[in-house]
Order: C-alpha cells, then structure tokens, then sequence
C-alpha cells in the first residue's frame, strides 16, 4: 500500500479525537539557522484553536487503525468492518518533515491503535517523536497519545520529546467503561494521570530552581504543554452533571490542561449496547461552556446545572440558565460589585470584566460605554444597574424574562 493511499486511511481513522489543540506549550522557532519548525501560529490540516483564538495546524494521524482492543464505540475496534493500515516510523517521520517544508503544518497529533501489546506500539509512537527531536532537530509541536498500560520508563521517555501527552479517559462512569471496553481499566488510566502529575510537577519545580539559580544546568524538559484527556459525550446515559464531575475531579486530581468533549457518533455495524443516533452538537457545545465556567469563572460544578434536572439547557448558555436560577443575586451594580460577581453576569467575558475595573477607576461606566467594552446590551441589561439604567423590577422578576434570551421559533421547510 502506498503512502498517499495510507495517509487517507489513517487521517479519516484519527478524526475522532479532539483533543489536539496545541495551546500552553513553550515557544521554540528555528529563526536562528538551527533545527526545523517553530510553535508559532499557521494553518494547516487539522485546524485547532488555542484559548486565545489562534488556528493551529498539526498533521493528525494514527500510526496504525489496526487494534488488538475491541472498544464498541471505536470504529477501529478489532471487530470493525474497515480498511486497515499502518504507517512505518520512518513514513511518518518523512510526512511530517514534508508537511512541514511545505507550510501546511507546524506540529504533529499523533495516537495510534494497539498493537502486539501496549509497550510495543508506545515504543513505536515514542520512536516517531525521538527522531523528529535528536535526527531532524524538528521544533515544532508534537502532541502524543499515552497508553495507560505501557511501561512508565517509556511514557517518562515520550515527555522528553512531545510538548503534551494525552490519556483518555473515554467516558465518565467506571461501569460504562467496563461495559462498553471491557480490555481498557480506568484504575490503570488513572494511575497514568497521577504519574504523569508528578512527574510534571517535578518538572515544574526544576524549572522554578534554575530561575532562582541561572547557574545551574537547564532542567531536562518533559511535557510542558501538560496533559489532557477526551471524554465521549451521548454514549451511555451518562447525564451532564455526571460528566462536569467527572472533570472537575480530573482537573483537580491531575492537573490537567484540558478535557475535551467528543459528541458520540454512530458507527457502521455498532453494536446494540450503543444509542442509535448522535447527541445534539449543541449538547457538546454546552459542555465546553460549562468547562469554561469551571476553569475560568469561579463556578463549581454542582451549581452550573439545575439539580432538578440533571442535564444544560439546550436554548441558552449555562451562565445565563444559571442566572435566570439565581435571579435574587441581581441586579448588579457594575460600578461597585466584585470581580467575582462581574464574572457571573451573562454576557460578561473575563476581558471585559478587567476592562470594566480598569475603566471605573477613572469613571463611573453608562450605558452607551457597554458598546466599547464589547458587552452584548440585551443579554446584560436586565441583570445590572447603572447610573442611566435600572431595570425594572417586573423584568427581572417576570416568568417571560427567560423567553426573551431562547432561540426564536423557525419555519421548517419542506426538503425540497
């Protein structure tokens, strides 16, 4: 088989997983006549976007689609129906560098299928990223996938050479994992993440010593991008709550960067353990915005969702759903509230909340300055009080208050 034809097996087979933003990592360029690559933005085939907006381009591929494990919601199972392939170390190698040279990438996502056993196809993966770093002196961002069952020495080995390293921990309840891939152990998965922690905070803390002492030989690096994982959203009846438990528990536990959202996609000859139909994409939406309250807003995972419910609203934000539930801690003064309690107004984003701050040291902010700090006025105005504007207490108060921010209703057509 050659290259090209291996190249649309493997890419197709990788498009399942998320998670390949290439954002936190160190910046590294070859400006200097040394090496290949940089980190730097561009684009490219596989389109990421970093927390700051920028388009990222890596080569996704897997090393091979081949798999000894029989995950059901895995088109490469072991019992899936599709063409296999697998790439050598040195074709990946090569891919990349060409890709590269001719501008349509600036980093590598790469995972692969098990095969033979998990320390073989992690040797394998390792192998890909040693020779891009020590042969080819490539200085752009490789992202590999971890193997939770392979040997520490080797995932200790794959942090000296990738930016980041990733492990999934597919879905979000023990028992559905055992259920739905009976071969993967999420004690195993877990054990991984811990060692990975420690050996990025190890890392962390060298570095902070060699600030303090410029004397001192440069620490050896290991993953400074960290560590993330994926989870599969709509495979098993995992509700919304379950999952945003699921990763404030990760995130507090391991540290990691990032959890990534997968919206579950049907997949030929599945099994009957598997729904029929995909989750809503906005259902994965909301999740990522839920995500971002955690991370980002000071919320806590059990008050983001409505208990009674269990589930985000599929009609409006998780800020704004929360926001409607707390309608007691509003109006707010803007020119006097907190940074905290700025956060938690619907429409206020972490820029323009510092904008805000900055801005009433000088002067008291109106209406017609939420246009300049960027501040959508319909969705804040009946949550917050300034000096030309109260909203009234009927509005706020009001059961319609809620219909004002859902989608309006369509016309369906007729499909012709």
């Amino acid at each position: 088989m050659d290259v090209q034809r291996k190249l649309a097996i493997l890419a197709d087979a990788a498009k399942y997983d998320a998670s390949c933003a290439s954002s936190g990592t160190e910046k590294r360029d070859s400006r200097d006549g040394r090496g290949l690559g940089s980190t730097a933005p561009g684009m490219g085939i596989c389109h990421s976007y970093a927390p700051d907006g920028r388009c990222i381009s890596l080569l996704k591929v897997l090393l091979t689609n081949a798999c000894n494990y029989d995950c059901l919601y895995c088109v490469n199972r072991a019992s899936s129906n599709v063409p296999r392939a697998r790439f050598t170390v040195d074709e990946v190698v090569q891919l990349t560098l060409d890709f590269y040279r001719r501008n349509y990438i600036e980093g590598l996502f790469l995972s692969s299928g098990i095969i033979r056993s998990a320390d073989y196809t992690m040797e394998q993966v390792v192998e890909v990223a040693r020779r891009l770093r020590e042969e080819h002196h490539f200085r752009g961002y490789i992202h590999l996938k971890t193997i939770p069952e392979a040997d520490d020495a080797l995932i200790a080995k794959a942090g000296r050479y990738a930016d980041r390293l990733s492990i999934n921990i597919e879905v979000p309840e023990e028992n559905s994992l055992a259920k739905l891939a009976p071969e993967k152990d999420v004690r195993a998965i877990r054990r991984t993440m811990g060692r990975l922690r420690l050996r990025l905070d190890e890392a962390t803390e060298a570095k902070a010593e060699a600030r303090k002492q410029p004397s001192r030989a440069r620490p050896p690096r290991f993953a400074p991008a960290g560590q993330s994982t994926q989870m599969i959203v709509g495979a098993d009846a995992a509700t919304d709550q379950t999952i945003l438990d699921t990763s404030a528990n990760l995130y507090g536990s391991y540290n990691l960067k990032r959890v990534y959202y997968s919206a579950f996609s049907p997949i030929p000859d599945s099994s009957r353990a598997l729904p029929l139909a995909a989750p809503p994409l906005v259902r994965e939406h909301r999740l990522y915005q839920a995500d971002w309250l955690m991370r980002f807003y000071g919320f806590d995972a059990g008050e983001i969702i409505d208990p009674a419910a269990g589930m985000l609203s599929l009609e409006m934000d998780p800020k704004l759903a929360w926001a409607l539930r707390h309608r007691d801690r509003f109006p707010l003064d803007v020119n006097r509230a907190s940074r905290e309690e700025l956060l938690r107004v619907p429409g206020f984003g972490r820029k323009a909340v510092d904008r805000i701050i900055d801005t009433r040291r000088y002067s008291a902010i109106r209406t017609a300055d939420l246009s300049k700090l960027h501040i959508p006025r319909n969705k804040a105005l009946p949550f917050i009080v300034l000096p030309d504007h109260r909203p009234p207490s009927y509005l706020l108060d009001g059961a319609r208050l809620a219909e004002r921010f859902k989608p309006k209703a369509q016309q369906l057509g007729f499909g012709f």
